[in-house]
């Protein structure tokens, strides 16, 4: 069930372990070639020449500045013991001590010192270095404390365990976020494979959720469609059978009531030729209820005759709003009560459709509304275009139908209405079908019921 998914964690393995091994030893290579040159070994030999170098040349200077002392190749600063009090600090603390002679270094470190003590007081005789003893110092004392430090660790090791946690850390970051990605992939595809099981098994009720805006739920929206479209197909394929079957029934019923009506009507309008003059009020009104009741059921028999024929269909571009206008203008003057709006398309839509057959559906779609809306009632009929479809809707102001109504609308049933047969809407929607399209029942806005007449679209 899985299968998708591991394979894109596999490929991610196999994608990533590789270059990550590659990567792993061009790192470890570069970091022992460049940390040679830079050991601390060499660092530490470096400070210890600078320590006796410095320490040669403090000694050759002081050297120096008491031979140049003595010959009186330098001119010295005498300070008096008479004005003890202006010494410098240095000077007084040399006195203070006791000593005989002192070497020095001054507050920059550049120039050396060196007093002498006389009975007259201290000469202070002074030398510059050419450099600065004092920074010489402070970068000898910073190469040792930077020996001191890299002894206590392994730099290049260091490097390294770091390099590999975080390589490990993103690496492992990556795989999660590959497992959520090859979940949340493969997830939908074994919907749409459970889907399309199901779809196969015969269930066609079979529908998706999902919230996905991508491919997937484009591909999920596709499924679904292609499932309510089978749906729907099935469903009209099932109602076109049980009209077969009732029209077979419907005409050997017309034939069989057609052959006994004949010779009861030939019959009667015999005895209306050759009625006795002493019956005659008796003989007539009787007759006249026969005759009545005969053409009622050649009413019902033409009806059943109709509904049992297939009647050619001629699908010409066929403009919906006109139509509509149409019916509604013929229809208006047998309900002048009645209030009509219409609602149509401004695009002007055109179907693909057979002209007389679309009148008969409006036809009786209107009557029924009109019946049901009744006196002061209200009828809305409304054109629009969806998805390559001309959809014609009727409303009425009616009290609905029963749920009982609505499991039964387009049955062929037997109705003994003065206006109707009880075959209206399933001829309508027999004759909606043979143009290619539908008619459904919808929820009706004027709070009766509502159809909807759904044509194809001629483009």
């Amino acid at each position: 069930m899985n299968r998708l998914r591991n394979r894109l964690i596999l490929v991610f393995l196999a994608a990533t372990l590789a270059p990550l091994a590659a990567t792993w030893w061009i790192t470890n290579s570069l970091l022992e070639h460049s940390l040679t040159y830079s050991s601390t070994s060499q660092l530490d030999s470096l400070s210890k020449t600078l320590e006796t170098t410095g320490r040669e040349l403090y000694q050759r200077a002081r050297e120096s500045l008491k031979r140049e002392a003595r010959t009186g190749q330098t001119v010295p600063r005498i300070f008096a013991t008479a004005g003890q009090t202006d010494w410098p600090a240095d000077v007084r603390e040399f006195w203070d001590t006791g000593d005989a002679e002192r070497f020095a270094l001054a507050e920059d470190g550049a120039a050396l010192k060196y007093m002498l003590r006389q009975p007259e007081g201290v000469r202070l005789y002074t030398s510059q270095l050419g450099f600065s003893m004092a920074r010489l110092t402070d970068e000898y004392r910073q190469a040792r404390e930077a020996i001191e430090r890299d002894r206590g660790r392994d730099l290049r090791r260091g490097l390294l365990y770091t390099f590999a946690s975080l390589a490990t850390a993103i690496w492992l970051v990556s795989l999660a976020l590959l497992v959520y990605m090859a979940h949340r992939i493969s997830r939908p595809i074994r919907q749409l494979t459970a889907g399309l099981a199901q779809l196969a098994s015969g269930d066609l009720a079979t529908r998706l959720e999902t919230t996905r805006t991508d491919e997937i739920g484009r591909a999920i929206a596709a499924f679904n469609h292609m499932a309510a479209q089978l749906q729907q197909s099935r469903d009209r394929l099932v109602y076109l059978a049980q009209l077969a079957s009732w029209q077979a029934l419907a005409r050997k019923m017309a034939h069989e009531l057609k052959n006994s009506l004949t010779p009861i009507r030939l019959t009667m309008e015999e005895i209306l030729a050759r009625r006795d003059e002493n019956d005659q009020d008796f003989i007539e009104q009787a007759a006249r209820i026969v005759v009545e009741e005969v053409e009622s059921l050649e009413r019902r028999v033409r009806a059943f005759s109709e509904f049992a024929s297939e009647p050619p269909v001629r699908p010409v571009a066929l403009s919906v709003n006109e139509t509509v206008e149409e019916r509604i203008e013929f229809l208006k003057t047998g309900h002048p009560e009645l209030t009509y709006t219409l609602r149509l398309a401004e695009s002007k839509p055109l179907a693909l459709a057979d002209q007389d057959l679309v009148k008969g559906i409006l036809t009786n779609l209107l009557e029924n509304a009109a019946d049901a809306a009744g006196p002061s009632g209200s009828v809305l009929a409304r054109t629009s275009v969806a998805n390559g479809q001309v959809l014609v809707e009727v409303h009425d102001s009616g009290p609905g139908l029963s749920e009982a109504a609505r499991k039964s609308l387009f049955e062929p049933t037997i109705s003994f209405k003065e206006r109707g047969m009880g075959l209206g809407l399933s001829i309508a929607r027999k004759n909606a079908l043979l143009s290619g399209g539908d008619i459904l029942l919808i929820a009706g806005e004027l709070g009766g019921a509502a159809f909807r007449v759904v044509l194809p679209e001629r483009r």
